[in-house]
């Protein structure tokens, strides 16, 4: 149990080769998911997401069948389990030295067992990576002590979130994590398409941002953004939108590929005596910026109290 004002120590510095390695793990079990779940707008359909023991696919139909199976980084225990429908687990062990390529072939080889067949891009995902899953043996980093810190913070954050999340009445996908880039993030929605991006543009972009949005998320930290941090965007972003204010004032606005992305940084977070009511506060001032600036209905997406209706 983490204490309000006692978040875990997670940083990025130092830690990157580990970060690295469950990153990677997180794309295996990402891409196998992609493989076999109909698809959603906004690629909501190849998430994972955090649960009380890890991390999880959560349940992934089969082909043709009346089955289904799950990926679970098992952190708490210290494994991966796979789980199928028709009562079968299998798990192996997340070791010190356990590669990439050991826990992508393990995977796979107890999937055929299962008489699940998977076919996926065997290629990492926007991370300057060319050799294939099964063949990255140099990156070997799982440190258990490192994912624990990583998960106990991510399932505090994913608990904040969707509080937030809950305070609204329009459109708003799932708190889940993003394995291409390994955030946690939640979104909202205006209802209005937003203007066609140019045709050179990626379809992950295009189905991404098909409509206008402000995102919230959370990332551990990236050679970019050496600490953890907390951020929002609006899109298309508004004029200006650097100009408006933020909570708390340790938050402030940086230029991300051009447009402003609001950023709270976990560590001044972290010296906050209440960082939960902070961070719903950093969320709110956010979405209050983006959405006044777009020309958001605001008021009709508000939820009303119990007791009112």
């Amino acid at each position: 149990m983490i204490s309000a004002n006692v978040l875990p120590d997670l940083k990025y510095v130092g830690n990157e080769k580990k970060k690295l390695t469950l990153h990677l793990y997180f794309q295996i079990m990402g891409k196998i998911r992609m493989c076999f779940v109909p698809r959603k707008n906004h690629w909501w359909y190849i998430t994972l997401y955090v649960n009380e023991k890890g991390f999880t696919t959560g349940p992934i139909p089969i082909d043709n069948d009346y089955e289904s199976f799950s990926l679970t980084l098992n952190i708490l225990e210290n494994k991966l389990d796979i789980f199928k429908s028709t009562g079968e687990i299998r798990s192996f062990r997340l070791e010190k030295n356990l590669s990439v390529g050991d826990f992508y072939n393990y995977l796979i080889s107890i999937l055929k067992e299962l008489d699940i067949d998977v076919k996926i891009n065997g290629k990492p995902y926007d991370l300057n990576i060319d050799k294939r899953f099964s063949e990255i043996e140099e990156i070997h980093h799982y440190s258990k002590k490192y994912a624990t810190t990583y998960w106990k913070t991510f399932l505090w954050v994913d608990s904040v979130f969707k509080e937030f999340s809950g305070r609204f009445y329009g459109k708003t996908c799932p708190v889940h994590l993003y394995w291409h880039s390994m955030d946690l993030a939640v979104t909202r929605f205006s209802g209005k398409q937003a203007p066609p991006m140019s045709k050179d543009a990626r379809i992950s972009d295009k189905d991404a941002y098909s409509h206008e949005c402000i995102s919230f998320g959370f990332w551990a930290g990236d050679d970019k953004v050496q600490e953890p941090a907390f951020y929002s965007y609006t899109y298309p972003s508004p004029e200006d939108l650097e100009e408006q204010s933020l909570e708390p004032q340790d938050a402030n606005w940086v230029m991300n590929n051009g447009v402003p992305m609001a950023i709270l940084t976990y560590s001044d977070l972290k010296e906050f005596d209440n960082p939960k009511k902070v961070l719903l506060e950093f969320l709110e001032s956010a979405y209050v910026a983006g959405a006044d600036l777009a020309g958001w209905n605001m008021e009709e997406f508000k939820v009303p109290p119990l007791k009112d209706l």
